[in-house]
């Protein structure tokens, strides 16, 4: 049995995998991918300690970091895709799945605890031009990609706190920024909604359903219909955010744990522990306020210390 298995490869869980294996604590780590939602970013100018680099390089590296410490103390299967988890009053059971040709894996890992670290994925924009020009102007993360568009006329498209976030960083550099709100209300909090329409570059447009979106090699536009009039108009921008919500990567866990309504883990923002005490979780799949590449790293470190901890006292 291992002391601690850790499952996802992102942010959280390479930085995790590096703390267990440098706290010689025997750990298995498991991963159906390397590098989380940011591979699909073309230039990340955010993450700490490197002024640039995509998201395809950054994921090489967590990889290459983690592979360093294979060995007595830390095995790696990947790419195996967790598929349940039980969970005792003494250990853990994951339940996995081998994927690829090249997959190892494939079984049920006993450990100790467990450290959740499986991530999100970005809830698509699903009109017509919205594939096509994903990555060519159209972009699910602002804190990745936002300073490209500086001096440029950009859209927003979602009403929670999510999408006002993003507007609050974009006004600090675009020429002008464009929400394009479903209904007549936001969901967001009020401070930040306040925060953004006192801003004289932010425009708000309410009621509004996104058809299409339009480009030649890069985006040129959006083109929305007013819902209370069923009037079609052409926002002519040249970046669009879509910030319509997280699908959380938690089925797998079935209802071992407590999860908000949107199947985000909940966790003890101070260690990081969920509901059940055999079980952390930390970075997208939880419903921490805030989800981004740094924070993910340092709230799985924050988990580890804890883990580590709980195991040494047991």
């Amino acid at each position: 049995m291992y002391e601690l298995a850790i499952v996802g490869g992102g942010p959280a869980g390479a930085a995790a995998a590096i703390y267990a294996a440098r706290k010689r604590l025997k750990t298995i780590f498991l991963t159906s991918e390397w590098g989380g939602q940011s591979t699909v970013s073309t230039d990340v100018q955010n993450w700490i300690g490197t002024p640039s680099l995509t998201g395809i390089e950054l994921a090489a590296n967590l990889r290459k970091h983690v592979e360093a410490y294979a060995g007595e103390w830390l095995t790696i299967q990947s790419p195996v895709l967790a598929t349940g988890l039980v969970a005792t009053d003494d250990h853990v059971e994951i339940t996995t799945s081998a994927q690829g040709r090249s997959a190892s894996g494939g079984n049920n890992i006993q450990a100790k605890v467990v450290l959740i670290t499986s991530g999100a994925n970005r809830r698509k924009l699903e009109v017509p031009g919205a594939a096509q020009y994903d990555q060519k102007g159209l972009t699910y993360c602002a804190s990745c990609d936002g300073p490209l568009f500086a001096d440029k006329d950009v859209a927003v498209i979602g009403g929670g706190n999510a999408a006002f976030e993003t507007v609050l960083q974009l006004l600090a550099y675009c020429k002008t920024v464009t929400l394009f709100n479903r209904g007549e209300t936001f969901r967001a909090d009020e401070i930040s909604v306040a925060a953004a329409l006192a801003h004289p570059n932010m425009r708000v447009i309410k009621n509004s359903e996104i058809l299409a979106v339009e480009g030649a090699q890069f985006v040129t536009g959006v083109r929305w219909k007013d819902t209370k009039t069923n009037v079609e108009s052409l926002l002519p921008v040249e970046g669009i955010f879509v910030e319509i919500g997280l699908i959380p990567n938690t089925d797998w866990t079935g209802t071992v744990l407590d999860k908000n309504e949107i199947g985000q883990i909940k966790v003890d923002p101070r260690t990081h522990r969920t509901s059940h005490s055999r079980v952390w979780a930390a970075g997208d799949c939880t419903d921490g306020l805030y989800h981004q590449n740094n924070i993910a790293a340092g709230d799985a470190v924050k988990a580890l210390e804890d883990i580590y901890m709980s195991l040494r006292r047991a």
